[in-house]
């Protein structure tokens, strides 16, 4: 016998642990099965499972579970990523505690060490994968650092520097001052802050008294301006353009340049250029052939290594010995004391309070600094091209399609890729320097020293380069790097191109873009056919989820208080073409409410003998409840299958759901419970052996989202040994003959017992009262069925009996329309009908009354514009809900004869 109630813990743990140890997640390569790939987002090394992970994980493994009942030979490839930047960090912090750090241990000792910790802490992520039921093929994890990816990473480096295709070169990158090293565009954030705008007077040379003033959010780079840039079309610069200016504190002459980079609406249209500390200004700088002078290092402190030469006193303008004084200060304490020095000086103009958008390390927090350095570089603009045209050709489709657009606009302006980092924790650049600086590139130190004694003639003592790779370098291979390339495998050739990728928008130009050009250039396909883009998880109201709001949700909490089916399935019932998931944990509570409505269900049909029949067949059926039935579960598994063929997982669920809430468990089951009690044993066999059909139906369709729940039911009716329901087929649409007509009897009745019910419950008639209905003007077959089913409609509608019409309409009674009958349903002596007529007045006054005040909120511009979204968002739901009470309470009144 069933539990009373389900228990997903329990049945969780050990449901996942008999489907890893019987392997059934496994790829068969030499299966003749047609395959079926999804590649994993790999998660950070040092990652846990947050709700973004859960949503990506969720929608990836129903369409795995669902491909692999349809009979398709799965690959959903598991691993994780190296995390360079976020792994070093973990363990710098660990040896913080023991008082130790990276360069005192060392590079070979301090990898060792991550190396350790990845192998006693990393990882943990995988775990909580299981948690949430992801069938991963396990024995097929890889690591973007272990042997296989490594010679996979180098065979590409060496192969596109071969082909010219990475190079040096000395360029302005995203800086963390903190972690000293160049970090991507990903891993970086803007945040709002509260600053000021220093306004600064340049003297013009040469031309008396007369100066230029530029405003600034950075006075600190002053020191490295190179010019001042004003818009060409600028009536009041056009005199100064050509012209030079001297620069505060250095006394440098910088000239002034005509450049359409300068707003002449913002600040005072003229702006200084700092090229080696803004990316702005180093485009600048490019255009008109200027110096590129970095006055800060790689702590971001102030150095004047490229400008000391250049300091000349000036008096009441510059003055070296105070510049020289900065030396070694960190930005803000250097600019303070520069804004000091220029108020004194007289060379400050004003300060505005001014709000603006300052770059972040994502990890650590650090203020960005841009910093010109020499890096490796790859020539992305040469790999886009075919990545481009993949897209344009159809090989690869974007779902939803408007993610196209995004793609190609940075594709189409893609700028250099900076590959390397200022790391010890990654793929380390296979490059080798000579003395002379001469660079030699290759697989290994044997073979660079090879390369170095033909170069050279001799041999030749080389140091290896200490940078390592970007991370997005290696995972930009990870849909052929983990199927043994360059090596070719079996699994190469079967598995690529794969089917489906499946990613949040945000990583569509690092990750995704990368993947299509890495795949093109060295497989010369496509690395998948489709690429489903998800929204974001939010909040319920629509915001995103943050630490420093404190909205935001563990899944692993999620998973233990309602479990993991109750959560997949409110992710896949969220998840709608083009639209961010708002999820709230009452979300997740309501669908744990359908997992239990699937068990008690379950629990009703055991307890009316329900089970098992093996070489049931549903063309046998002869009742019209067991046809209605039968092809109403029918009809679900197409909705569904081509629910999911599309990725609208929202409406897989929607589909599931509405069935077997509505039909299954409150028509189905309440329509059979008369027929389970009777005597007559063939008709009662008859529909229990059409429930546990259905119902096995139902467990295959829901396998794919709910695979827990559904697996321990498969097993306890029968259908097969436990853990089974994850092998079996997917269930296929039939029909039968004589649908059409049980369709329509079960449906006309249906819609009889709901109309009388709801005029029931408007007329507010008390469940203990039971009335006669009776059929205006119904056709005799109308008539015919409501006899048939005169059981049902009295217990399920209150009713004391069904009958034709004869005579007049009896005073005081309720109408509805039913096709093309009225039903009259007399409520004389059940209530008092001018009271109740009075009550409904009253509710529809206030009604209207509440839509008014709703109506007038919604008309007031201030608070559309002013109020938070969600909270406008909420006032137009309630107008809806209020305008369909409105509604409900009118027809109510027209109901009363």
């Amino acid at each position: 016998m069933l539990n009373k109630t389900f228990e997903p813990a329990e049945t969780e743990r050990r449901l996942y642990a008999l489907w890893e140890n019987n392997k059934v997640f496994s790829a068969e390569p030499t299966s003749s099965k047609k395959p079926f790939t999804i590649m994993i987002p790999p998660p950070n090394v040092t990652g846990t499972l947050h709700m973004g992970h859960a949503l990506t994980m969720t929608l990836q493994d129903t369409l795995i579970r669902w491909k692999r009942m349809q009979g398709f030979d799965t690959l959903w490839q598991p691993g994780t990523d190296h995390a360079g930047i976020a792994t070093q960090m973990v363990v710098e912090r660990s040896l913080a505690t023991e008082n130790t750090s990276r360069q005192a241990l060392g590079r070979e000792a301090f990898t060792q060490r991550v190396w350790q910790w990845k192998e006693e802490s990393g990882g943990g992520i995988t775990q909580q994968l299981r948690r949430l039921g992801a069938s991963l093929d396990w024995p097929r994890e890889r690591f973007t650092m272990d042997e296989g990816l490594s010679r996979a990473v180098k065979e590409v480096f060496v192969t596109l520097y071969q082909q010219g295709l990475i190079y040096r070169d000395r360029r302005l990158v995203n800086w963390d001052p903190v972690f000293r090293s160049a970090i991507s565009d990903l891993e970086v954030e803007s945040k709002d802050v509260a600053g000021h705008l220093w306004y600064i007077r340049y003297p013009v040379e040469g031309a008396g008294e007369q100066t230029i003033t530029v405003a600034t959010t950075r006075p600190e780079t002053m020191l490295g301006d190179v010019a001042v840039a004003v818009h060409p079309e600028d009536e009041r610069y056009a005199g100064l353009i050509g012209k030079s200016v001297r620069l505060p504190l250095t006394g440098r002459l910088i000239p002034i340049v005509a450049d359409t980079y300068s707003d002449p609406e913002k600040g005072t249209g003229a702006v200084k250029i700092t090229p080696a500390h803004d990316f702005n200004d180093f485009e600048v700088g490019r255009r008109h052939n200027l110096s590129m002078l970095s006055v800060l290092d790689e702590e971001a402190r102030v150095t004047l290594d490229e400008i000391d030469a250049d300091l000349v006193t000036v008096p009441g303008l510059a003055d070296p010995a105070f510049v020289r004084s900065l030396t070694g200060l960190p930005r803000d304490k250097a600019r303070k004391a520069i804004v000091d020095e220029l108020e004194t000086l007289g060379w400050l103009e004003k300060i505005e309070p001014h709000r603006h958008q300052v770059p972040h390390a994502e990890r650590g927090g650090a203020v960005i600094e841009p910093r010109l350095t020499t890096q490796w570089y790859c020539d992305a603009g040469k790999l886009a091209g075919p990545a481009i045209e993949a897209v344009t050709s159809g090989k690869i489709n974007f779902i939803p399609k408007q993610w196209e657009n995004t793609f190609f606009a940075w594709m189409r302006d893609i700028q250099p890729w900076c590959i390397s980092r200022q790391l010890w924790w990654g793929h380390r650049i296979p490059a080798w320097y000579g003395p002379d600086g001469e660079v030699f590139v290759a697989h290994d130190a044997e073979t660079a020293h090879a390369l170095a004694t033909k170069h050279y003639g001799i041999e030749t003592e080389l140091t290896q380069d200490e940078d390592v790779l970007d991370t997005w370098f290696s995972s930009g291979l990870w849909p052929f790097s983990t199927l043994g390339w360059p090596d070719q495998t079996p699994e190469l050739a079967r598995y690529y191109p794969t089917d489906v990728l499946v990613t949040g928008f945000d990583i569509i130009f690092f990750w995704v873009a990368r993947m299509i050009m890495m795949g093109q250039h060295f497989m010369k396909d496509v690395p998948f056919r489709d690429v489903f883009i998800h929204g974001l998880v939010r909040d319920e109201h629509g915001q995103k989820m943050s630490k420093s709001k404190g909205n935001g949700i563990d899944p692993l909490e999620l998973i233990d208080a309602y479990g993991a089916d109750a959560m997949r399935f409110t992710i896949c019932s969220l998840t709608g073409i083009g639209r961010d998931v708002k999820l709230g944990r009452k979300k997740v509570e309501d669908y744990r409410a359908f997992v239990t409505k699937l068990w008690n269900a379950a629990r009703f049909c055991e307890m009316n003998g329900v089970k098992a029949v093996e070489g049931f067949d549903p063309h046998s059926v002869q009742s019209a409840v067991g046809k209605w039935i039968i092809t109403e579960v029918s009809q679900a598994v197409s909705e569904a299958t081509q629910a999911l063929q599309v990725y609208r997982f929202d409406e897989y669920a929607l589909t599931c759901y509405r069935f077997v809430w509505n039909r299954f468990c409150d028509w189905f089951l309440e329509l059979a419970k008369p027929i389970f009690a009777s005597d007559n044993q063939q008709e009662s066999d008859e529909i229990r052996h059409v429930a546990a059909y259905v119902l096995g139906q139902i467990l295959r369709l829901l396998q794919p989202v709910m695979p827990f729940v559904t697996d321990d039911l498969w097993h306890a009716f029968g259908f097969g040994p436990e853990g089974s329901l994850i092998a079996q087929a997917w269930p296929q649409p039939i029909v039968l003959d004589g649908a059409q007509d049980a369709l329509a009897e079960c449906d006309q009745m249906i819609r009889l017992i709901s109309e009388i019910r709801t005029v029931r419950s408007e007329m507010n008639v008390p469940p203990s009262q039971k009335a006669p209905v009776f059929l205006k003007d119904a056709i005799p077959e109308t008539v015919a069925r409501a006899e048939r089913w005169q059981e049902a409609i009295g217990r399920m509608a209150r009713v004391t009996h069904v009958a034709a019409l004869t005579g007049e309409v009896p005073k005081g009674s309720a109408q509805a329309v039913l096709d093309e009958a009225t039903l009259i349903i007399p409520l004389e002596g059940l209530i008092d009908i001018s009271a109740e007529q009075e009550r409904l007045k009253k509710e529809l006054a206030k009604a209207e009354d509440e839509i008014g005040k709703t109506e007038k909120k919604l008309a007031n511009e201030n608070f559309v514009t002013r109020a938070k979204p969600e909270i406008v968002q909420e006032m137009r739901e309630r107008l809806t809900a209020q305008q369909g009470e409105c509604t409900r309470l009118k027809a109510a009144l027209l109901r009363i004869a």
